[in-house]
């Protein structure tokens, strides 16, 4: 391993050996001869697929065999945002281009499943399609069928991707909640959709420590009359759900081992819904995302295959958990051959070396995880390259928040010195990303590598005006297949327009801080609703986190600027300290060194606070926007629904604050 090193933003660290021989240069060259024309950079293929969408998409679909049941009217009816529509006419099934590799990968690893005991679970491609079968026969007895929704209260498990498959075959709707949610939050999002059947168990375990979920489930059950029926996996537990009708998953799929029944597919449009995500419903009722089969489909074959470079020959993990898009992501390394590794349980139990002896044991080759477990990894100091065999990791993929500079350097000192480091950006919103690997370009520290293919994606400044070597708000300008449909019960899509469509009339907006450089690297400035406004003058919390945290004392961080109608401004930054350490004034000083050097001196806060912990989403993003909400003097109930925290305990230690921003307000 090499020694660690300073590194500056856009600095190399990483070259790819061999680029001819990726996916996405492989992909390239075909497009190449179909077109009669070549590209000498990457930058020149993207801006070919976003000023050719329809020839690109019609070529992925052709070139990853996209099985259409019936062909389309066109590519794309419709240019415009929102409102397009992709592939009209068109009819296929997400499942079926999933369990289509059990035909020439029967007895190879599809699902590897890993929880806190070590305890292993293989399924192969041939028992992934079996077990799927029995569980669309299950399903369909109880009368599912096209169009109803399937919702799975369920950790991260082989049965829950069986189910999710099993669901998509019969073309209805699946939508899922990790069983750390609480009753509330659960009844939040599945209540918008009134699914039909229910999957569940009744115990999850974390940190060692086994929760029982029987009482939850059975309010969740009281509160949708939608259900007709539970299935339950297997438990000790058992739960008192009133009338409706339980049936234990593995005895009824077990009763359908004899049933002559092939695995079918239905044929469904192209905009069929696939899933239903929500967004993290800490300020409010959830949005209740739904994306498409076709969409979906086509997105991830292009983003797995040609920017994480994933095939037959791949284990693919990320950690999530049920309840965060990445759960789908890493479902959709399937539809490349790929084996998924998933792991059920907290990443630092029994300590935070645990994934790392993961991805030893099954010899992972792409290992994704959030910034923020590898930038604890890096503060705690370990080395997980120097302690486990991590021969086969050839890329690690980050996201959830900006990896930092210190972070990415990190990774090439302490974990893999030849790994391709790829940092990105998407969300829950298109099910996939915008910017992210690009396995034929370097990696520079501090940058994301490039907009994927088809994403038109810019920096836009307040005036609407595309931005380069300055931060901007991040616009995607042209459809993409994985956009929403629309949101579950929005008449008129009133909520999916002012989501994205009010800021730039006709154009997406993210809500994140983008730079695109001279060289066309990216860098995530952090969130823009969350922006940090003083004097006119704006900067993403990420910079000021990326140089707070690099402090060693600083677990943790969270700043927000408070605005007040007499002009004035009040700016606090809560600090989480690591073990030991103390804010004395010397730590103060340093906090506001800095940020006074290497920000901005009108960005230094006003005020330090130690906290406990630092409020995080269940998905694992910092709660600015609440905290600020509650500083400025709202009603914590309405601008947080703590069961969607992932420690819902800390929030008391902000509202003690409420009075003391009311009344410091510095000019």
């Amino acid at each position: 391993m090499n020694e660690a090193r300073e590194v500056g933003v856009g600095d190399l660290l990483w070259t790819p050996p061999h680029p001819e021989k990726t996916k996405l240069a492989v992909f390239q060259a075909v497009v190449e001869e179909r077109i009669g024309r070549t590209f000498d950079e990457y930058s020149d293929f993207w801006q070919w697929s976003v000023e050719n969408l329809e020839l690109f998409w019609e070529l992925v679909a052709e070139y990853f065999g996209v099985r259409f049941h019936s062909p389309a009217d066109t590519v794309l009816s419709d240019h415009k945002l929102p409102g397009a529509r992709w592939f009209p006419g068109a009819r296929l099934n997400y499942a079926e281009h999933v369990i289509g590799h059990a035909e020439s990968q029967g007895d190879q690893a599809a699902i590897i499943h890993q929880d806190e005991s070590g305890q292993e679970t293989v399924l192969s491609w041939s028992e992934l399609a079996e077990q799927t079968r029995r569980a669309r026969l299950v399903l369909k007895d109880l009368g599912v069928g096209e169009g109803d929704r399937v919702a799975g209260y369920l950790p991260n498990s082989v049965e829950t991707v069986i189910a999710f498959l099993a669901c998509a075959s019969l073309g209805a709707t699946w939508t899922c909640s990790s069983p750390d949610f609480g009753s509330a939050t659960v009844v939040d999002r599945f209540s918008q959709v009134q699914p039909k059947v229910l999957i569940a168990k009744l115990q999850y375990s974390y940190g060692g420590k086994t929760f029982d979920r029987s009482s939850v489930l059975a309010e969740i059950v009281a509160a949708m009359p939608s259900v007709e029926a539970v299935l339950l996996l297997p438990s000790p537990v058992e739960a008192d759900l009133g009338d409706t009708p339980v049936h234990d998953w593995d005895e009824a799929l077990k009763a359908k081992a004899t049933v002559a029944d092939a695995l079918e597919f239905a044929s469904l449009p192209f905009e069929h819904p696939l899933w239903v995500l929500y967004s993290s419903g800490t300020t409010g009722k959830p949005k209740a995302i739904v994306h498409g089969h076709g969409g979906i489909l086509l997105e991830h074959l292009k983003s797995h295959s040609l920017h994480l470079d994933l095939g037959p020959e791949d284990r693919f993990f990320w950690f999530t958990t049920t309840g965060w898009v990445m759960w789908n992501v890493v479902v959709g390394g399937l539809l490349t051959g790929s084996t998924i590794v998933l792991y059920d349980g907290n990443p630092a139990y029994p300590d935070s070396r645990t994934l790392w002896s993961l991805a030893e044991r099954q010899k992972i080759t792409y290992f994704g995880a959030g910034a923020a477990f590898l930038t604890a990894c890096m503060k705690e100091g370990q080395r997980p390259g120097d302690e486990f065999d991590l021969s086969s990791v050839r890329s690690i993929g980050s996201t959830g928040s900006p990896l930092s500079v210190d972070a990415f350097a990190w990774c090439y000192d302490a974990v893999k010195s030849d790994a391709h480091i790829a940092s990105s950006s998407g969300g829950t919103d298109v099910g996939g990303g915008f910017i992210g690997g690009v396995p034929t370009r370097p990696v520079r520290a501090g940058q994301l590598q490039g907009r994927m293919l088809a994403a038109a994606v810019y920096s836009f400044d307040d005036g609407g005006n595309p931005v380069v070597g300055k931060v901007g708000e991040m616009v995607i300008t042209k459809p993409m297949p994985s956009m929403p449909l629309y949101f579950w019960n929005d008449p008129g899509d009133v909520r999916y327009r002012e989501s994205y469509f009010e800021y730039f009339p006709g154009i997406w907006r993210h809500g994140d801080f983008l730079e695109i450089t001279q060289d066309d690297q990216c860098v995530i400035h952090g969130r823009s609703d969350s922006t940090l406004n003083r004097f006119g003058i704006r900067i993403g919390t990420a910079e000021i986190y990326r140089l707070v945290e690099s402090l060693p004392e600083i677990a943790d961080s969270l700043i927000v600027n408070l605005e007040f109608q007499d002009g004035s401004y009040f700016m606090p930054m809560f600090v989480q300290l690591r073990p030991g350490a103390s804010l004395d004034d010397a730590l103060k000083g340093q906090v506001r060194d800095v940020i006074r050097k290497n920000a901005s001196p009108r960005h230094v806060p006003d005020e330090i606070i130690v906290v406990s912990q630092i409020p995080y989403t269940m998905t694992g993003k910092k709660m600015e926007v609440p905290v600020k909400k509650i500083l400025q003097g709202k009603k914590t109930s309405e601008v947080i629904s703590t069961d969607a925290m992932r420690n819902p305990e800390v929030v008391g230690e902000f509202e003690s604050f409420r009075d003391l921003s009311q009344s410091i307000k510095p000019a």
